[in-house]
């Protein structure tokens, strides 16, 4: 399977919405990742539901939402009606997990889980077949722009090894301080996605730093 480039809309020019949204249309880029934070769950607020409704209406290419709220099951459908084609929420945000993620699938969306910097694989191991991605947070969650944490090649190994033991078909995507100089050690571990938020579209030309990312990982 080719490796995905995931832009996170997060960095985008927020002044020019659609001039990026169409930027990333018309890039190699595969995902758009949309951020969703509530200020309560990540200590900072992105964007609402009208916001991803604009995006929705001009994106083009697979809508991945990631939910960074608390009680995401209050909003699984109205993010399958917004447009949503896969719906991550936090494993640290869900106490019946399970539950959540067979909503998001009923809902016709395509369920995914993500892991905080301290949270360990293992949690995962008696969910992982019912999931279609799981989301390594690379970065403590709320902010761009931070930095890697070297910790990651090891949980992105450790995942890998368990969607192997179960025969699952899991898709496994890196978030947050993923630029060309980690890419390469990361589709080595094991990943399949990676979501490129400031390396995008802080660059001088995001068009070409997708298509060269796209091209270092494949």
């Amino acid at each position: 399977m080719n490796k995905l480039v995931a832009p996170s809309v997060l960095a985008a020019d927020f002044a020019n919405l659609q001039r990026d949204i169409e930027m990333v249309n018309d890039s190699k880029a595969d995902w758009f990742h949309i951020d969703i934070m509530d200020g309560v769950f990540v200590p900072n607020i992105s964007f609402g539901m009208p916001v991803l409704k604009a995006i929705s209406k001009h994106a083009k290419k697979i809508i991945d939402v990631h939910l960074m709220i608390v009680d995401p099951d209050r909003y699984i459908q109205t993010f399958a009606d917004l447009g949503a084609d896969i719906l991550t929420v936090h494993h640290e945000a869900c106490t019946h997990l399970h539950r959540t993620v067979q909503a998001i699938k009923a809902a016709g969306m395509k369920a995914g889980v993500a892991l905080n910097p301290h949270t360990p694989i293992a949690v995962l191991e008696d969910i992982i077949q019912d999931l279609d991605l799981v989301c390594i947070m690379s970065v403590n969650p709320g902010f761009g722009g931070q930095s890697f944490i070297e910790n990651t090649y090891k949980k992105v190994s450790q995942l890998k090894h368990l969607i192997e033991f179960t025969n699952s078909s899991t898709l496994i995507e890196i978030d947050g301080g993923v630029t060309d100089k980690n890419a390469n050690q990361l589709i080595e571990a094991g990943a399949d996605v990676l979501v490129a938020g400031s390396y995008v579209f802080k660059s001088d030309n995001p068009t070409d730093t997708i298509e060269n990312l796209k091209n270092l990982i494949n």
